[in-house]
């Protein structure tokens, strides 16, 4: 899914897998029987599938998730990985304020 939106490096650290284009806009960590993980968005998203939401600056913000089960990568979670890709490509840096 990720490698959909285009290239992408994979940067495997201890304790958890970033993903970076020119910034890292997504990370996960495996655990026995699920994936926590993040996106970074421009923008704050107000979703109960976001575990937590962290405001970093106006247009940083971190987003938690968890996925339990395939199906939990469906097309919402397809559209929140490229908003983020996105971010990592720092797009929104471009765009008028």
């Amino acid at each position: 899914m990720i490698k959909k939106c285009g290239p992408v490096k994979v940067l495997p650290e201890k304790t958890r897998i970033a993903f970076q284009v020119r910034m890292s806009f997504i990370a996960v960590q495996v655990r026995r029987n699920y994936l926590i993980g993040h996106f970074v968005f421009a923008r704050r998203v107000e979703h109960p599938r976001f575990t937590r939401v962290e405001t970093f600056s106006p247009r940083n913000h971190l987003h938690a998730f968890r996925i339990d089960k395939l199906a939990d990568l469906d097309d919402q979670f397809a559209a929140w990985t490229r908003e983020a890709y996105a971010v990592g490509e720092q797009r929104h840096l471009l765009q008028k304020r």
